[in-house]
C-alpha cells in the first residue's frame, strides 16, 4: 500500500522545510510514504528546498494557475505515481501531521472514501469573527447541497481513496475545497469527518487577501456550486417563488376587480404578469438545467472509466 502525500505550493521557501519536516515517514497501514510537491509557478527557491529535503515527486506548473488547479495536478500525479490514499495538505504548516494517520484510518478500514480534517474553528486566534462565520455559513451550504454532515468544508487537510480520486473533477479556479464535497455526495461516496489539530501561523492565508475580497470570493462559490451540482432545486426555487409572488399580484387584482376597483389597480395585473412569465420561463431554465447536469454526470462517468482503463494499461 502506498501512501502519497501532496502539498500545493506557490512561492513556500520560508515555510515549506517546516512543513516537510514535520511530516511522519511511516504510517500505519502502508509500507511506503512518498510526498509530492505541486509547484504553481513559484518565484522562490520552492522546488530547491523540497528536492534539498528529498522529496520524491515535484509536479510543476509554468505559471501561477490557482489553488484549484494545482490540486487537481497533485491527484492526477499522485494517481500516476500509484497511490493507493491521497492525503492533501498545505505548505504553510497549518495542519498537525500527526493527525495524518486520523485520515488514512478510515479508508483503509473501508469506513469512507473521503475523510476530511475538522479544524477546532472557534478555537484558532488568527481567525476573525467574520471569518469563522463564513467558514459556517460556507460549511452549511456545502451540506445543503451535498446531503453530506461535514463540519469543516473549506479544509484542505483530506484524504482521498484511490476509487474517490479518479473519480473527482473540479471547475473552480478558486478552491477545490468546497466543490469535492459536494461533488462526492452527488456519488454517493462515502465521506467522513473527524476532528484534527492546528499549529501556529506562518504566513497569512493566499486565498484571503481582505475580508472584502473573501466574502465577495466565497459568495460566488457557493453560488456557483448550487447551480453547477443542484440545478433544478437553485432555479426552481427562484421560479417557484416568482410564479407564488405572481399569482398573489394577480388574485389582488382580481379581488379588486370584482369589488369594482379594477381601474386603480391596472399596474398590478402588469406587475402579476410579468412576474408569472419570469417564474414560467425560470422553471423552463431549472429543466434544462437539470439536463446539462445530467448530460455533465455522463461525461465524468466516462472520464472515471477511460482514467481506470489507462490505468491498467501502464500496470499490464
Amino acid at each position: 500500500m502506498k501512501l502519497i502525500i501532496q502539498i500545493p505550493c506557490l512561492n513556500e521557501a520560508e515555510t515549506l522545510a517546516v512543513t516537510l519536516n514535520a511530516l511522519p515517514k511511516q504510517v500505519p497501514g502502508f509500507d511506503t510514504v512518498e510526498v509530492l510537491i505541486i509547484d504553481d509557478g513559484s518565484s522562490d527557491a520552492t522546488i530547491v528546498v523540497a528536492k534539498e529535503l528529498g522529496v520524491h515527486h515535484i509536479a510543476k506548473h509554468t505559471q501561477n494557475r490557482g489553488l484549484a488547479r494545482a490540486f487537481m495536478t497533485g491527484i492526477n500525479a499522485s494517481l500516476k505515481a500509484g497511490a493507493d490514499v491521497i492525503v492533501n495538505t498545505d505548505a504553510d504548516n497549518q495542519y498537525c501531521a500527526d493527525d495524518i494517520e486520523k485520515l488514512t484510518t478510515p479508508i483503509l478500514q473501508q469506513q469512507a472514501d473521503i475523510v476530511i480534517g475538522a479544524r477546532p474553528i472557534e478555537e484558532i486566534q488568527h481567525f476573525s469573527p467574520i471569518k469563522k462565520a463564513l467558514q459556517k455559513i460556507g460549511s452549511l451550504a456545502v451540506r445543503l447541497a451535498s446531503d453530506t454532515k461535514i463540519g469543516d468544508a473549506p479544509s484542505g487537510f483530506r484524504a482521498f481513496s484511490r476509487q474517490a480520486a479518479e473519480e473527482i473533477v473540479v471547475f473552480s479556479d478558486y478552491t477545490y475545497t468546497l466543490e469535492t464535497i459536494i461533488q462526492a455526495g452527488q456519488k454517493n461516496m462515502a465521506i467522513l469527518s473527524v476532528p484534527v489539530r492546528v499549529n501556529g501561523d506562518l504566513r497569512p492565508s493566499r486565498l484571503v487577501k481582505g475580508i472584502a475580497s473573501y466574502v465577495r470570493r466565497s459568495i460566488f462559490t457557493i453560488v456557483r456550486i448550487f447551480v453547477i451540482y443542484r440545478p433544478f432545486r437553485f432555479f426552481g426555487a427562484i421560479g417557484g417563488l416568482l410564479l407564488v409572488i405572481g399569482t398573489l399580484i394577480g388574485l389582488r387584482f382580481v379581488w379588486a376587480y370584482i369589488n369594482g376597483q379594477g381601474q386603480g389597480n391596472v399596474q398590478s395585473l402588469i406587475l402579476a404578469a410579468v412576474l408569472l412569465i419570469m417564474g414560467y420561463q425560470t422553471v423552463l431554465t431549472a429543466f434544462m438545467a437539470d439536463l446539462l447536469a445530467a448530460n455533465r454526470k455522463l461525461s465524468e462517468d466516462i472520464r472515471t472509466q477511460l482514467r481506470r482503463a489507462d490505468d491498467r494499461d501502464r500496470q499490464v
